[in-house]
């Protein structure tokens, strides 16, 4: 995707995780922002701008990160961003690195890095009320004299503050013009490196190997790609010339034998220099043990009574999201029903009409029904992480998930999947370790979603016997139900067990995180946090999904003549339209007919007008009683309209009963009835007929619509929903040509597996190419899903068939 801008003064924004980097950033950019994804990687970018009625910037917020030390192509675009190597954002004017003013010595470590790209930098200390109410004495001016850079104090959520950011910042833009591209300013800074001399030699060295070989490389990504040992930098260099991986090891023991071991160089180095240059700035005062956001630590991180908060605390979130999406997710429904058929009532019938309502109309309700529970998810996971409980979560949890080979902040993914994957999916974003969030977006779909629900009540309903233990106190169906419900959890474990030895190999990396202060919500950045993911989901992935849902119209539809189906549509219609209006002029005549045989009134003033000529009886608004060959007429005329309006409806019954097959009929010999009768050899070893797999097919786009593909292959219409029991009857009593029942125990069985292990939710594998960075992961985890599905069912239907 391309953000491309007009070309202003760019300027990078980084910083830790848990600066206030992101908060900063809503703050000075509002509604000005866009957000994309670099080309060829997961890493999200936002593009913000900075605006003055006289002078204007855009802002680059990056990934909140320690180091510039990549581990993997996600995390090398921030070094490549500072670098201008990022075509799609091109050279920047500078960097605004922001910190945190409570944990100042850590936090300049990531500046330092910054700093020796050579890239010019405002360091913005947020967090300063906290630091001052902590008792942390800071001086501004001599800390910006000691480091080289201006300094500026700031509190993300004051709103002067913000403004004080803002004008240091053109300010800062003022004073140091763009440098020329191409320009390598980190060469000025060699010479006065704080790393020692043997170390600044290899580099050049390095450097000078890497030009010989065509190879012109950045001074700075030269360093890293020394200090850095098995990095990212190191990985995508020795893939484009192997024989640079012995002159790396040389260079680097080379270093180690002057005394500085290069795994531990750059800490050693960097720490030493930040901790002379702010000595004497940074007064803390006495810890004092025992306070209370310790003692809050101690109680949410506890292995017990930790892990009943969050198990209560999840059931919370998810209860309000399904109790609060529903309604909404119905309304929806309803009003694009209701779109469907007010369209439809302006269109003649035919082919266009039915991909517009069909097609397009439902096609767009069925992406934009999921947007009640994303925004609902995404807006309590942005409130739990924003007041700092997220943290605490994900390391408890994280105890669980290594065991698994995930770390902790797999699990709320994961947990989100069970109401609906396209947000769980998206949820991994959270998840730094790029191994780790593939796993997790690779196994999320594997969790029973809200949309498996009529599936199994429809199947579980007709075919589990109705059979309780302990007294009444369970259900057989309720059982099987549970089951199902869990088995997709159970089996992402040896799943994602697989994933990570394999495709993903290595060791989990150890789940270092820093526990936030705890702090109340931001209502901006929150409401700026859903508002991005909302956008991001309509407009990435409704447009594919969109897609989909058309060419799925379009095999169902074709190439079958219609003609007969829209005469009869047309005159159910007609007939629809005057039983209506039969029926409303009875109601009328029965009205009126009551009106007469009422008590009378008693009032005097109604006697009065009782007595009255009928004249000034109706000028007192009241009409007077009928006469007996009025009444005897209207009855007549009712007894005439009950006879019509049960004609009418004799003869909708009559329209409907030729509709339904003639719908069927259609169905089978669509494009997608074709390729249900194809795939019925494959599906047989299933149990399945090809009406099963004409389901199976049709309900790609959402699983739900099998549910009306089987009303409409069994001859009841598309209005069928799963608790019908009309649907249930007809598939108890389906039978093969030989005569045997299509639908048994065992099939129901193998269904209701195939369902719950397999992808079909088009809406979801969107989500896992958008997320993933490549369709080939979409295509994979369809493929894997699949087969899963298919030998989970065939097994199942095997097995089962020893019994029933």
């Amino acid at each position: 995707m391309s953000l491309a801008v007009d070309r202003v003064p760019h300027l990078a924004v980084v910083g830790n995780p848990n600066t206030g980097k992101s908060t900063l950033f809503s703050a000075l950019t509002g509604i000005f922002t866009r957000t994309g994804n670099f080309p060829g990687v997961t890493v999200e970018m936002k593009l913000g701008r900075l605006k003055t009625s006289t002078q204007e910037a855009v802002l680059v917020d990056l990934p909140g990160t320690y180091s510039l030390a990549a581990r993997s192509a996600d995390e090398r675009v921030t070094v490549d961003v500072l670098l201008g190597l990022r075509p799609e954002i091109g050279s920047l004017a500078g960097a605004l690195c922001i910190v945190d003013g409570t944990n100042l010595e850590r936090n300049l470590y990531l500046f330092s890095q910054v700093r020796d790209l050579g890239l010019p930098v405002l360091l913005i200390v947020n967090m300063i009320d906290r630091a001052e109410k902590a008792g942390i004495s800071i001086t501004a001016p001599e800390l910006s004299q000691r480091l080289g850079v201006p300094v500026v104090f700031c509190n993300a959520h004051d709103q002067s503050s913000v403004a004080l950011v803002q004008k240091s910042i053109f300010e800062f833009i003022a004073q140091n013009p763009p440098a020329a591209q191409g320009t390598d300013l980190a060469a000025q800074q060699a010479s006065n490196s704080d790393f020692p001399p043997p170390f600044e030699t290899a580099v050049n060295e390095l450097q000078g190997l890497l030009s010989t070989h065509g190879r012109k490389m950045p001074r700075p990504l030269v360093s890293r790609l020394l200090m850095d040992i098995d990095g990212q930098i190191e990985q995508t260099e020795v893939q484009r010339w192997p024989e640079l991986s012995p002159h790396l090891q040389r260079l680097r023991e080379q270093v180690s034998a002057a005394g500085y071991r290069i795994s531990g160089i750059e800490p050693r180095v960097r720490y030493a220099s930040i901790r002379k240059a702010i000595a004497g700035l940074e007064i803390r005062p006495v810890r004092q043990a025992g306070q209370f956001s310790e003692k809050l630590d101690g109680w949410l991180t506890h292995s017990v009574f930790g892990l009943l908060v969050f198990i209560f605390m999840m059931f919370v979130v998810f209860q309000l999201l399904y109790r609060g999406a529903e309604p909404v997710m119905e309304l929806m429904e309803t009003a694009f029903g209701s779109l469907q058929d007010l369209v439809g009532a302006m269109m003649p019938r035919g082919p266009l009409r039915s991909l517009v309502t069909q097609g397009v109309i439902a096609g767009v309700g069925g992406v934009l029904v999921f947007l009640p529970q994303i925004v609902l998810l995404f807006l309590f996971l942005a409130i739990l992480e924003d007041c700092g409980y997220m943290a605490r979560a994900a390391f408890l949890m994280d105890r669980l998930m290594t065991k698994v080979g995930l770390s902790g902040k797999s699990f709320v993914p994961l947990m989100s999947s069970f109401a609906c994957a396209i947000p769980g999916v998206m949820a991994t974003r959270v998840i730094e370790n790029r191994k780790d969030r593939m796993v997790t977006i690779l196994v999320a779909p594997l969790m029973s979603c809200s949309a498996r629900l009529p599936v199994y009540s429809l199947l579980i309903g007709a075919f589990i016997p109705g059979v309780s233990f302990f007294s009444g106190w369970v259900d057989l169906r309720s059982l099987v139900l549970l089951a199902f419900l869990s088995l997709g959890a159970i089996v992402a474990i040896p799943v994602a067990w697989i994933l990570k030895k394999t495709i993903f190999p290595g060791e989990t990396p150890p789940f270092v995180m820093e526990l936030p202060p705890y702090k109340w919500p931001s209502i901006k950045t929150v409401f700026q946090r859903v508002y991005d993911r909302a956008a991001a989901f309509v407009v990435r992935a409704g447009t594919l999904i969109l897609l989909t849902s058309i060419v799925i119209w379009g095999l169902g539809y074709f190439p079958g003549d219609h003609s007969r189906e829209n005469a009869i549509l047309a005159e159910m219609e007609e007939t629809n339209r005057v039983s209506d209006g039969l029926i409303e002029r009875r109601d009328e005549l029965q009205q009126k007919l009551k009106g007469t045989n009422e008590v009378q009134p008693s009032s005097f003033y109604a006697r009065w007008i009782r007595s009255q000529p009928v004249v000034k009886r109706k000028e007192a608004g009241e009409i007077p009683p009928l006469t007996p060959a009025e009444i005897e007429k209207i009855e007549k005329d009712l007894i005439a309209l009950n006879q019509q309006i049960k004609e009418y409806s004799n003869l909708m019954e009559q329209l409907e009963g030729e509709l339904v097959p003639t719908q069927g009929q259609l169905q089978e010999n669509s494009f997608l009835g074709m390729a249900g009768h194809w795939i019925e050899p494959i599906v047989r070893p299933l149990g399945w007929d090809w009406r099963i797999g004409v389901g199976v097919l049709a309900s790609f786009p959402a699983r739900e619509v099998i549910i009306a593909t089987l009303g409409v292959i069994y001859n009841l219409g598309e209005g069928m929903e799963a608790e019908s029991p009309q649907l249930r009857d007809a598939l108890v009593n389906s039978r093969n040509p030989d005569g045997s029942p299509v639908f048994t125990i065992p099939v129901a069985l193998s269904i209701m597996v195939f369902f719950a292990l397999c992808a079909q939710c088009m809406a979801t594998l969107v989500v896992v190419a958008q997320e993933s960075g490549s369709w080939k992961w979409a295509v994979f985890t369809f493929v894997y899903m699949t087969v899963l599905a298919y030998v989970g069912a065939l097994i199942t239907f095997q097995v089962a068939s020893l019994w029933w």
